[in-house]
């Protein structure tokens, strides 16, 4: 019996086995297992929140929205959903957010987890609490069964947020000598009321009102004079109550003043540096909230404004109220009392920006000045120049200027300085010097013939190439009806320095074509870039193009334009300046900078201005010498191309002047150099100059950079242009200025 027990118990728990793996087959059905049974484990409630807190903290509302309770989502839209954590964030200036996940009850159903959340803020510092999330499974998934009470405890039942906000004044922007450049006044809209003004009176006033405005008087005669019916308001300009009451225009016939207060910028002063400020729009109010900002307050745009913003904002007192659905306030959950705003000091001489925009006499351009051996800006001058205060809607004149400004072809508040980019020309020839002398291939005694015409590169199916004398002998076949060039000739033998002085550009093509024939073609690019062009300068407190400069030649052709700044070469004058500046003070290339130091209300300055090297050139001092001695010859040898314009200078500079084909009818005018005073009390500047589609440069550039000159040294321009009659007036009977013969060697 014993054994068949054991039979019976063996297939007992057989059977059992085979029952406890899948059913048992039965008729019509296998007789083996089919597919095992899955047991699926509960999802897990902790995960679903994790997910959903972890989309707040990157505030993707959409999937929030999609975890909420199916009641949940019936009680509130998407949108509205959205909107309440925005707006709350907002109110709190929330930067950031953090959770963790305390404790968690799960029932079959439901689940309870209890977890904290700070709320990290720009004004009210850490605001953190312990909450409650209720979960729901719905369809096999956890939900969220939400309420206001998920943002902040205390804003359950449909409360909200509200933030009130005190901003403290603006701060003020001046010039390095402390003269406000833009401040908050009483202001005066200046305008003419068209036939009242007395034709005795007439010039008195329109200088006057020029003095005031910065307006030219020339200008506001032009715009008065094209009025032709009676009564008509004419805008002119802006000024300080202050100074309109100490002028007396008021007592003119004819003037029209509609007094506001508001942020004003002093008239011709940077304002492409400075920049100037607008209402926060819609589009940037969620950003400008979080950064403690009410909403309703003029923010910077553009340059200084915009890079200072931090500064010249301050911080907001604000107190943070839960209101009930109807906006009662009913607690107040943080305050914080305002932080005053800081000034900031500019390195712009306001005197020097001032005059060296009327230096520009209407000419589209630029101008920058710095110091040679800081990379203090002290003149950032872009042509024709923008009124920021017609941005302002108090401003009675914007309704009739603001528009023309903004649709001037001229595009007056495009800031030609730092981001307009051009073809850099002969100013370009100092670098290629640099590369050849740096290259070993030349020396400071091989020289090239000089003549008219360039032929290097017809022996390989190449084009003919002309000196820029060619030019000026059509020039004056045409001017003198005759079939032989001038009786100066070309400049004839010449070694690299003289090339230089001479801008030969047969010397320059013969340079870019032997370095590409010997495989070197990239060292003009490369050398290029060591100067800093080609990419950003790092002023970083306006904008600003990098400019290009092409990896090598593509062929000989290309290697020659390189060579004398043509091509595809872009540069920006704010570049310029910076490496004339290099070369002026021995090789190094320093930072631009535009500011001089950040002033709190009390204590020290904080961010004072510090010399920031960018680089070195990369050339000897020897073969620099050799360039700064060639710049000095532009000036000072009679041979030079620019020793017209320096007559009797009392100045000693060295420069290089630059003619660049532009793609239109008139090329782009530069001139570029540097002081060499050597003044202690006024200490040696870089200048770049361009005259947009000015046509040479020895002719309209380099006389601009002779007045900046003495304007910086001498308190004032000296010198009348050759095309006005007095300063700043242009003579109507001026032709286009003739080169000045070249005396024969």
């Amino acid at each position: 019996m014993k054994p068949f027990r054991w039979i019976v118990l063996i297939l007992v728990l057989v059977l059992a086995t085979v029952a406890a793996c899948g059913r048992i087959a039965g008729p019509g059905t296998s007789s083996l297992p089919t597919s095992p049974i899955h047991i699926t484990p509960a999802p897990s409630a902790e995960a679903a929140l994790r997910s959903y807190l972890d989309a707040m903290l990157v505030e993707d509302y959409p999937t929030m929205y999609g975890m909420l309770a199916q009641a949940s989502q019936a009680a509130i839209s998407q949108k509205d959903f959205a909107s309440r954590y925005t707006d709350a964030l907002n109110a709190m200036s929330v930067s950031k957010m953090e959770y963790g996940v305390r404790s968690l009850l799960t029932n079959p159903q439901s689940a309870q987890i209890a977890f904290n959340l700070t709320y990290h803020t720009v004004l009210f510092g850490d605001i953190q609490r312990d909450m409650n999330a209720n979960m729901v499974l719905e369809n096999g998934d956890w939900r969220i069964q939400w309420d206001d009470s998920l943002i902040l405890p205390e804003l359950a039942g449909g409360k909200h947020l509200v933030a009130n906000h005190t901003s403290p004044a603006r701060g003020d922007i001046y010039d390095r000598n402390g003269n406000a450049i833009a401040t908050q006044a009483d202001i005066d809209s200046i305008g003419l009321v068209s036939g009242a003004v007395s034709g005795d009176t007439s010039s008195a006033l329109y200088n006057l009102i020029g003095r005031l405005t910065g307006v030219s008087p020339l200008t506001i005669r032009t715009s008065y004079e094209n009025y032709a019916n009676p009564g008509l308001y004419i805008p002119v300009g802006e000024a300080s109550v202050d100074d309109v009451n100490k002028s007396g225009i008021a007592n003119f016939a004819g003037v029209q003043l509609n007094p506001y207060n508001s942020r004003f910028y002093k008239p011709n002063v940077a304002p492409h540096a400075v920049g100037y400020t607008l209402f926060i729009s819609q589009d940037n109010i969620n950003s400008y909230r979080r950064q403690g900002y009410s909403g309703a307050e003029r923010v910077g745009v553009e340059g200084i404004e915009k890079w200072g913003e931090s500064y010249l904002h301050g911080r907001d007192a604000a107190t943070l109220y839960v209101a009930a659905k109807d906006g009662t306030l009913e607690t107040a959950l943080a305050q914080v009392d305002s932080q005053p705003a800081d000034s900031i000091y500019l390195t712009i001489d306001g005197d020097l920006q001032a005059q060296a925009q009327a230096a520009m006499d209407g000419l589209p351009g630029a101008i920058v000045v710095m110091e040679m051996s800081t990379g203090r800006v002290l003149a950032m001058v872009s042509s024709p120049a923008y009124d920021p205060n017609l941005y302002d809607t108090a401003n009675y004149n914007r309704r009739w200027s603001l528009d023309s400004m903004l649709n001037d072809p001229a595009q007056p508040t495009f800031n030609r300085a730092s981001q307009g980019q051009y073809p850099l020309g002969s100013v370009f020839k100092t670098i290629t010097m640099a590369t050849a002398l740096d290259s070993g291939v030349f020396t400071a005694d091989s020289t090239w013939d000089c003549q008219y015409t360039y032929t290097e590169l017809v022996s390989s199916g190449g084009p003919t190439l002309y000196d820029w004398t060619w030019a000026d002998c059509q020039k004056w076949k045409t001017d003198h009806n005759t079939d032989t060039c001038p009786p100066w000739p070309p400049s004839g033998m010449l070694t690299l320095p003289q090339g230089l002085m001479r801008s030969c550009d047969p010397w320059f093509y013969h340079i870019g074509y032997t370095l590409w024939s010997q495989q070197k073609g990239n060292l003009i690019s490369d050398m290029a870039r060591a100067f800093g062009l080609g990419k950003a300068t790092g002023i970083g407190q306006v904008a600003e193009a990098e400019g290009f400069i092409p990896a090598a030649p593509t062929d000989g052709t290309d290697a020659t334009s390189i060579a004398i700044g043509q091509g595809k070469i872009q540069v920006t004058p704010l570049q310029v300046a910076a490496f004339i500046a290099a070369i002026g003070n021995g090789g190094t290339l320093y930072r631009p900078q535009l500011v001089d130091k950040i002033q709190p209300v009390t204590g020290d300055p904080i961010d004072v201005f510090k010399p920031q090297a960018n680089g070195t050139l990369p050339i000897s001092q020897e073969n620099l010498a050799l360039i700064q001695n060639a710049m000095r010859s532009v000036v000072e040898d009679p041979k030079g191309t620019a020793y017209s314009r320096f007559v009797g200078f009392s100045i000693p500079v060295a420069a290089k002047t630059g003619t660049a084909e532009s793609g239109s009818t008139d090329p782009h005018a530069w001139f570029a150099g540097y002081s060499m005073e050597n003044n202690p009390d006024k200490p040696d500047i870089a200048v770049a100059v361009l005259v947009n589609n000015g046509g040479e440069g020895a002719i309209w550039a380099a006389p601009v950079f002779r007045r900046v000159m003495e304007i910086y040294f001498n308190g004032h321009g000296q010198t009348v242009y050759p095309w006005e009659s007095t300063f700043g007036v242009i003579n109507p009977d001026y032709g286009a200025p003739q080169p000045t013969p070249t005396p024969t060697p």
